[in-house]
């Protein structure tokens, strides 16, 4: 296998590992912690998740900033949109990333040391958005390789 055959494999299986346990969260673990007004469960699912979803992120992160260097060289040919077809579709995952940060670094230093039944509202509006997020990370990816959204 070549650098890049190995960059995306690892690119890809951090994002299956990434948005696959972020929609097993939102669809089963957050609404049965929900109906039942029960933190523990969610707390059970981030203490194991967390050890494998964090570096699967890093994973994506540094193998996404390498794919997008192959892709273009020039860091500032990734701004370029009106020259450069992929240049669109690298901001967009910047951007993704970017909220993702966003989003997950509110949660850990705001909601989750003080989770109680009463927070779950204010923990289920991270985790929506960011399981929608890691589900368009892999649409944008997909793009690439497929041409959508490029003209």
């Amino acid at each position: 296998m070549d650098a890049y055959g190995l960059l995306l494999l690892l690119h890809i299986l951090g994002a299956t590992v990434w948005t696959g346990g972020h929609l097993v969260l939102a669809l089963t673990v957050l609404p049965r912690a929900m109906r039942a007004g029960d933190v523990s469960e969610l707390r059970r699912f981030e203490g194991g998740y967390e050890r494998i979803g964090i570096p699967a992120l890093l994973v994506q992160v540094v193998t996404g900033v390498l794919l997008a260097h192959r892709m273009l060289p020039s860091v500032s040919a990734w701004f370029q949109w009106d020259r450069f077809p992929a240049a669109p579709l690298i901001c967009a995952k910047l951007g993704l990333l970017l909220l993702t940060v966003l989003l997950a670094a509110d949660a850990r230093l705001r909601i989750i040391p003080r989770l109680t039944e009463k927070e779950l509202p204010s923990l289920a509006m991270h985790i929506i958005p960011v399981t929608v997020v890691s589900v368009l990370f892999v649409i944008v990816g997909v793009a690439f390789r497929t041409g959508w959204f490029v003209g």
